[in-house]
């Protein structure tokens, strides 16, 4: 009778169980008395959110990472961030492997589900490949930060938190360690550091364009024409998603009096930096409490956007804006369909589209409005907060750790579904499609 039951549950309701028992095992361990420097443990609520934003990769915190965990609770919070970024059902998989056991067909069409592959056909060779990128481009993340860090930090600490910062990047966690200065600082001591700060925007940038991205540069190399749609549409966007804005801040939002201790080189590199971060890393080189209302609405919309599908980013994702920038374009080219590159992409793209960014702004939206209310806080702060975590970025503007316990279960679910994405929570909580046996009468309504 239990096979049976859990035979009926669905890939999608296999992922959010997944990533629920391991948030739940990251907060029992985070109470551990040994997890906190003053050896009492956390509170079940801090460790609850904690564990949430590590296991959702999105770096905010309601404690100073390096004041507050000691080593342990910070190798909880790692081990936490690789999981949550890679994916449970990626993870296990790849435990699965390790140990020799057979992968069935349902681990397959799971594991197609948590990546987000176009087909179930050579999922253990894409795992492999996923295992293998992961590993390298962070153990190449750690090396460089390393190289910086050691000589201000000594070997064994400068290797620690060379390590722990490039998984934190290459996830789009954002948590750091750099509170052993100054608390709550993030990377502010790095803005001018090319070092760090063009590994860490790489790390970013390479975690956010999703695996099966990189397994179809892999299979084409720079053979740009022969990448499948969904690759192209990353990459434009991304590219244009990181150079747009990075332009905006170097001319516009860099150029004011609150600025003036930067350096011309400084403000290239937090330009770029603050252009990456928010698609959804968490990491800041500048004081975001300086940034104007201006840049603070662009950050929130990158927020919003995030990285692409199958990646360790969240957001409503880079393809679901490119999929909305293509519905404009054929309303103005009057177009039948969503055209691009010689393809034409089917109607329930553009359905799904319009399903996740209606599901991700009333939540935003609703959430900030709550936030506000509740706590007295600023809106446009609370707002910075909710695109912060149902994005799973991890920037704040100082105010997290002021939020009663009922804004924090807010943030705390945004980040939940975030990181889960929409369309399986959908999936999830919804029964199977059953076809109509007949269409209801057409009529047409007028829009604008």
């Amino acid at each position: 009778m239990l096979h049976k039951k859990l035979s009926r549950i669905t890939p999608a309701q296999i992922i959010i169980i997944g990533f629920m028992l391991l948030i739940l095992t990251g907060a029992l361990l985070l109470m551990l008395p040994f997890a906190t420097r003053d050896g009492r443990g956390a509170s079940f609520f801090d460790a609850l959110f904690t564990a949430t934003s590590s296991t959702c990769v999105t770096g905010l915190i309601v404690h100073d990472t390096f004041t507050y965990w000691t080593e342990f609770g910070q190798a909880v919070i790692i081990i936490l961030i690789q999981m949550g970024g890679m994916g449970v059902v990626t993870m296990a998989v790849a435990i699965s492997l390790i140990m020799g056991k057979k992968i069935g067909l349902r681990e397959r069409y799971v594991m197609q589900e948590s990546i987000s592959a176009p087909q179930v056909g050579g999922i253990v060779r894409l795992t492999h490949y996923i295992i293998r990128t992961t590993l390298l481009l962070e153990l190449c993340g750690a090396i460089l930060l390393s190289i910086r860090f050691i000589p201000r930090m000594g070997v064994l600490r400068g290797i620690w938190n060379g390590v722990f910062h490039s998984v934190s990047a290459f996830c789009n966690a954002g948590f750091d360690l750099m509170g052993r200065y100054t608390p709550f600082s993030s990377l502010t001591d790095y803005v001018g550091d090319p070092i760090v700060s063009i590994t860490i925007m790489l790390l970013i940038a390479s975690g956010g364009i999703g695996f099966f991205t990189w397994y179809d540069i892999k299979q084409n190399k720079l053979r740009f024409h022969a990448y499948r749609l969904q690759t192209k549409l990353v990459l434009i966007t991304t590219g244009l998603l990181i150079l747009l804005p990075a332009l905006y801040f170097l001319f516009v939002e860099f150029t004011g009096p609150a600025w003036a201790d930067l350096n011309w080189g400084e403000r290239i590199l937090a330009a770029f930096f603050q252009s990456v971060t928010p698609r959804t890393a968490g990491f800041n080189t500048v004081d975001l409490t300086k940034i104007t209302g201006v840049g603070v609405l662009l950050m929130i919309l990158l927020m919003l956007i995030g990285g692409s599908p199958g990646s360790t980013a969240g957001g409503f994702k880079t393809t679901t804006f490119s999929v909305f920038f293509l519905s404009v374009k054929s309303v103005f080219k009057r177009k039948d369909s969503l055209q691009c590159f010689g393809r034409r992409l089917p109607p329930e793209v553009l359905r799904g589209a319009v399903t996740l960014f209606t599901l991700y702004i009333s939540l935003f939206l609703a959430g900030g409005i709550v936030i506000s209310s509740v706590d007295h806080v600023p809106l446009s702060s609370a707002l910075f907060e909710t695109a912060s975590a149902v994005g799973t970025v991890g920037l704040s503007l100082g105010i997290t750790g002021q939020l009663s316990i009922f804004s924090r279960l807010i943030l705390i679910f945004l980040m939940y579904f975030g990181r889960v994405g929409g369309l399986t929570m959908i999936y999830a909580v919804a029964s199977g499609h059953i076809p109509a046996p007949s269409q209801l009468p057409q009529e047409k309504v007028t829009v604008g």
